[in-house]
């Protein structure tokens, strides 16, 4: 009988202090196996501290290139990020900057490779390489990426190609932009794995969670678990821990719902009884 194997993840850890919780407890108490690691977040410090004490949670950098903070200074990446060092809200307009100027791609260069040096000065093992909206899947920033992973030892590569049919089949909101974004995300993944097995680096057979954007359940990740195949695949969630007395944004009830479902005895139970091995990006064998 062949295997079934799941990584289960969290990603922005370091984001904030609610995020680091969530992914800490969703660890000790939950199926989560693994997690991506944003340099630049404000709780960055104390996340290394976690992931430092909790041996056994397999870390990996979630690169920041569009909706966050960067490591570098306004002043040394001045195309790409704004005053208070933030770089651009948008992924598109953050997107056509990066492959259509020359500075703008210098600096994302530069950028990069101090996320990886922050990432590296922590200690930790890098388990993996993926980013905020996915925004590796861009021919820019993945190439950047191939190189910088070899560098510092990487391994695997998260390849954000969901299953389509599968997400329709659990619902049909939203199905239009699922099938454009489906198409766009596939030409991109197609390119990334080549690029991938070129430098033997590891990916999962499919990342499930990409369509259910800002809509994750119980109900779906239980639909998942059951349509799952033979091979390695990847879940991932958006968890933290939010105090529910105070009055939470719909962006804040969403984390805290993705928490639940990484300690939801019916998703640990489901996992058991289909016989789903939980992983990490480490026991991935290369593509090569």
């Amino acid at each position: 009988m062949k295997k079934v194997r799941l990584i289960i993840n969290g990603d922005d850890f370091g984001m904030s202090d609610e995020v680091n919780h969530g992914v800490i407890r969703a660890f000790r108490e939950g199926v989560l196996t693994s997690c991506s690691l944003m340099v630049s977040g404000s709780a960055f410090a104390p996340a290394v501290h976690l992931a430092l004490e909790n041996e056994g949670l397999a870390v990996g950098i979630h690169v920041v290139t569009v909706q966050g903070k960067s490591v570098l200074s306004h002043k040394e990446i001045p195309a790409i990020v704004d005053g208070e060092d933030n770089f651009p809200d948008d992924p598109v307009k953050a997107g056509l900057r990066y492959y259509f100027s020359r500075n703008a791609r210098l600096q994302l260069k530069k950028e990069l490779a101090a996320q990886f040096d922050k990432f590296a000065a922590t200690g930790l093992g890098l388990s993996h390489i993926d980013s905020h909206l996915h925004m590796h899947v861009h021919p820019v920033i993945f190439d950047n990426l191939l190189q910088l992973g070899k560098r510092h030892g990487a391994r695997s590569m998260r390849v954000p190609e969901d299953d389509l049919g599968l997400s329709l089949s659990f619902s049909r909101e939203r199905w239009l932009e699922q099938m454009a974004d489906g198409l766009v995300f596939k030409i991109l993944c197609r390119r990334m794995k080549a690029g991938m097995r070129t430098e033997g680096l590891g990916y999962a057979g499919r990342v499930y969670g990409f369509f259910m954007s800002g809509r994750m359940s119980e109900e779906y990740a239980l639909h998942a678990l059951e349509h799952l195949g033979a091979g390695t695949f990847e879940l991932y969630c958006h968890p933290a821990i939010h105090d529910e007395s105070m009055e939470l944004s719909s962006h804040e009830r969403q984390r805290l719902k993705e928490f639940r479902i990484l300690v939801s005895q019916r998703v640990k139970e489901r996992l058991v009884r289909l016989g789903i091995e939980p992983t990490t990006y480490g026991e991935i064998r290369s593509r090569k």
